[in-house]
């Protein structure tokens, strides 16, 4: 079998070979020719019928025979792009560290190989094997716990793609030992030989490569080694970085010219690049609020990185927690910000991670999507439902040690920013109370964003978006954004879809009563008696508001088919102050207290999980007790979540006790202003949506005291 030649080796330029020059990638192009020269060994054989007879060359009749055959040693011989592009990968890691190679060829050394991505490693293996080695090199593969006999005239080969149980530094280290007794050479190739080769290969190596990124020069070389031809243009820089070497075989099939096989190359990258796909940019996103003003930032950051303008260090906004309801459009904000960046969009999420049969399989899912991030770099890795990573202070039982080693490691991976330059981390989480408090230090995803709920006027905006200026063209969307209060912008994506095809089926253009007719077939229609409770309810939040001393808080209040709702623009912050964080319970707790007003008993609407009003103030009451120090226990922090209200005994009593305070007060200022209840409440019934400036003048004209009967029922 032929070997690759050497740098040290020179041949004379070969016709038809035109990476034959004395230009740089010596050595690249000295491994892209050997494997020429193989691959044509290969096909001059299977041309034989598979026969294994020596072609004796001096011999007449083969001499004959040959007249009539191609000049096989001229003739241009494809390479698979793939084993190309790795040679060309390979061959310069090797450069970068001059006395390599000739101590592989020479000597026993003891290399590892980085190779970043686990679809480089079996190329990578074959090239090191065909061209890297001496020719007739006896290479013995170390695989788990067994081990060869090696002798010193050997080579013992590890190679690790991470996705086996063993594939980690614990495991295969006795092979190591004995190879290294013996004195043979070792070769280790793994995407992240730290973690996954055996620590005492790591500790012997003395040369540790690292495959470089892919370039155009890399490029070009490889589609040269593929068609025979030198390419005259080259691809877009954001379309490179894309790149994954399983696109080659796709993209060069049957190529012929070098400057098709890199156009075929950018069809195939621009159809997967996500970050080109049609949809809104951030600049044309409603509804985001402090997360668009973050995202226009990075945007204009990653431009100027990209452009050379800055270095990596002077981006501060290079990790975010996204959080917020389903629906709000947390994966919609990440596409939206790449396309504003015009960088790749890397998506992966825990659950993604989690669908691997074992923990090595998971942790290699976290580390393969860093590292297609780095490839791609820059670019966003966007995370989706982190909260499927357990918080460690709430693990227990024999699951302890599993979400341990998982969380251990997507701390390191987040942490090492300045390893990953260019690569901006976004995660997503329904459930940002979940997740473990070291994911948000500095340097990790310290930055959190709550995209809420779109209020009406946004609601407005985000219908017009999906709709286009084209149709309903002058039609106030106000009654329809109003009727979808409480809905979100994917919730109106999918309204207008079904109302277009609505309005197709009958064969006329869309109208907004079809708009109307989704929202209203999408939720049950509220009784009367229903939605007279739910305006008390509203308006009892909205007076308790302004009598309690947040009269600029009130944003606006509305009642649909789906609810109602109060927007406040009210935040705990750290200067906030016992009595105010008191009166913000009554104002929370103020909706029950008007129903109980009312109707003499309250109904389960203020209670349930998420957002609900008995969950916020049930948080708040427990934080005062058990984390700000404002309590009935004093000056003390206790390490509590929501889920730990009987611990330690007797806080669940001191939250309870606060909360039914906060309740008895908020009826007793309710009391006081029951007129203005009313009035709030039959406006909202009549109008379904009141301003800040209505509900100012509907309560400056009620009557400031009014009481139902004391019976408790109106």
């Amino acid at each position: 079998m032929l070997d690759c030649p050497s740098t040290a080796e020179k041949s004379e330029a070969t016709p038809g070979m035109p990476w034959e020059t004395t230009a740089p990638d010596q050595l690249a192009r000295a491994f892209l020719k050997g494997l020429a020269q193989r691959e044509r060994e290969r096909r001059k054989h299977e041309a034989m019928g598979g026969s294994v007879a020596f072609v004796d060359e001096d011999d007449p009749v083969e001499r004959m025979i040959a007249q009539d055959e191609p000049d096989r040693k001229t003739e241009h011989v494809p390479l698979h792009p793939g084993r190309a592009l790795t040679a060309v990968l390979v061959a310069r890691a090797i450069e970068a560290d001059p006395d390599v190679l000739r101590r592989l060829r020479r000597e026993n050394p003891v290399v590892t190989i980085a190779t970043h991505m686990p679809e480089l490693i079996d190329a990578t293996r074959y090239v090191v094997e065909k061209c890297a080695l001496p020719t007739g090199a006896i290479v013995k593969e170390l695989t788990g716990s067994k081990y060869h006999d090696l002798r010193r005239d050997q080579v013992g080969l590890v190679v690790r793609d991470g996705s086996g149980r063993e594939h980690n530094p614990d495991t295969g280290n006795a092979a190591i030992g004995a190879a290294l007794h013996a004195g043979a050479a070792l070769i280790g190739i793994a995407p992240d030989p730290k973690r996954q080769l055996p620590r005492d290969l790591l500790r012997s190596a003395e040369h540790r490569l690292v495959l470089p990124p892919i370039d155009h020069g890399a490029i070009a070389l490889m589609v040269e080694a593929v068609t025979g031809g030198v390419p005259t243009r080259r691809l877009d820089d954001a379309l490179l970085r894309t790149l994954d070497i399983g696109d080659l075989p796709v993209a060069l099939r049957n190529m012929r010219s070098a400057d098709d096989g890199i156009d075929a190359i950018a069809r195939i990258l621009s159809q997967k690049a996500d970050y080109l796909e049609s949809g809104p940019s951030l600049e044309e996103l409603h509804g985001y609020g402090a997360a668009q003003d973050w995202g226009l930032a990075l945007a204009q950051d990653l431009n100027d990185y990209r452009a050379g303008r800055i270095d990596w260090s002077d981006i501060d906004n290079r990790g975010l927690l996204l959080s917020g309801p389903p629906g709000v459009g947390k994966t919609s904000f990440a596409r939206a910000l790449a396309k504003s960046a015009r960088v790749p969009l890397v998506a992966t999420s825990v659950a993604e991670w989690n669908s691997a049969d074992y923990m090595s399989g998971t942790l290699q899912a976290i580390r393969n999507a860093f590292a297609r991030a780095r490839a791609q770099a820059p670019c966003i890795l966007f995370i989706d439902e982190l909260d499927g990573i357990s918080d460690r202070t709430q693990i227990r039982g024999e699951y302890v040690q599993y979400w341990t080693q998982i969380v251990n490691l997507f701390l390191e991976l987040l942490a090492g920013v300045e390893e990953r330059p260019g690569v901006v981390v976004i995660a997503a989480t329904n459930h940002p109370d979940r997740i473990d408090a070291a994911v948000k230090r500095a340097g990790r995803l310290d930055r959190e964003i709550a995209i809420e709920k779109p209020d009406v006027a946004t609601l407005d905006r985000i219908f017009r978006h999906h709709l286009g200026a084209e149709t309903l063209p002058g039609v106030s969307l106000a009654p329809v954004a109003l009727a979808a209060r409480g809905r979100t912008g994917a919730d109106v994506e999918a309204f207008v879809r079904r109302a277009r095809g609505r309005a197709r089926r009958r064969g006329r253009e869309l109208l907004p009563a079809d708009l109307m007719a989704e929202l209203r077939d999408d939720a049950p229609q509220l009784s009367a008696d229903d939605r007279r409770r739910i305006a008390i309810h509203e308006a009892g939040h909205t007076v308790a508001c302004r009598a309690l001393g947040f009269h600029d808080a009130i944003v606006d209040v509305s009642l649909s088919d789906t609810g109602g709702v109060l927007v406040m623009d009210q935040q705990i912050t750290g200067c906030s102050t016992l009595p105010q964080l008191e009166a913000m319970l009554a104002v929370i707790l103020a909706g029950r207290a008007a129903e109980r007003i009312c109707f003499g008993e309250v109904s389960i609407g203020a209670g349930g999980p998420g957002y609900s009003d008995l969950r916020r103030a049930t948080t708040i009451a427990r934080d005062i007790e058990a984390q700000f120090g404002l309590g009935s226990l004093g000056p003390v922090l206790v390490d509590v979540s929501a889920t730990d209200l009987l611990i330690p005994n007797g806080l669940l009593e001191m939250v309870a006790k606060r909360l039914q305070a906060a309740e008895e007060r908020a009826r007793a200022v309710l009391d006081t202003h029951w007129k203005q209840v009313e009035a709030i409440a039959t406006a909202l019934q009549a109008e379904g949506y009141l301003a800040g400036a209505e509900i100012d003048r509907l309560m400056g004209a009620a009557a400031t005291q009014g009481t139902p009967n004391s019976e408790g029922a109106r």
